[in-house]
């Protein structure tokens, strides 16, 4: 999956309608540009492309009285809405190397339900010792990895990965069971957007209204 739909569908939704600049920002806010493929032209073209898809609403937006281009704002649809929750559910759950989507997810998880939420960890701890095992079905860590020459090495790598992140998730699991946190139907979500205009204190370039289409 593509973790930059993930990552658009979430910043429109937690705005309730946004542009272009708001969402890049947003993103650039996250860091998303450093780990995902959340670049500028990337954003625009989402949201372009998934509002011919009928997942954003495209609002078009005179200029202001102060002068500067029009601009679109978006909102989700019912339709994104349904996406948005597919595409969470499948990046909590589904076992990969992509440090993206594994973001994505980990950072809307609290628009679900704490059960939905602990129940999707855990499943995506059940995948990742299935995913160990048939790597080990070849590869016996306790032999260590010279046995299979360099290669080894590289079997080594995803049995430590797939290990360090099960117990992380498992420690993940056991905060949210204690309460850690705000999900969805307890109460004031998290605000992890910027306000329309507000300056994005991790920027690392400048950027401006104007930029947004």
């Amino acid at each position: 999956m593509s973790a930059i739909r993930l990552l658009v569908l979430g910043a429109v939704r937690q705005h309730g309608r946004a542009h272009g600049y708001q969402v890049r920002n947003d993103l650039e806010y996250w860091g998303a540009h450093d780990w995902s493929n959340a670049k500028p032209g990337s954003i625009y073209h989402a949201l372009k492309q998934m509002a011919k898809q009928g997942l954003l609403h495209a609002h078009e937006i005179a200029p202001s009285t102060a002068g500067g281009p029009p601009r679109t704002e978006y909102e989700i649809t019912g339709k994104g809405t349904e996406e948005y929750f597919a595409l969470l559910r499948e990046a909590l759950t589904s076992y990969d190397q992509k440090v993206d989507v594994k973001s994505a997810g980990i950072g809307f998880i609290v628009d679900l339900p704490r059960g939905e939420a602990v129940a999707l960890l855990k499943e995506r701890t059940r995948r990742i010792g299935e995913w160990r095992a048939v790597v080990t079905e070849h590869y016996v860590p306790e032999d260590g990895p010279e046995r299979l020459g360099h290669i080894g090495e590289v079997m080594n790598l995803w049995v430590h990965s797939a290990d360090s992140e099960s117990e992380w998730i498992q420690g993940l699991i056991e905060r949210i069971e204690r309460g850690a946190y705000t999900f969805a139907g307890e109460g004031e979500p998290f605000v992890g957007i910027l306000a329309d205009g507000q300056r994005n204190p991790y920027a690392t370039t400048e950027t401006h209204p104007g930029d947004a289409h």
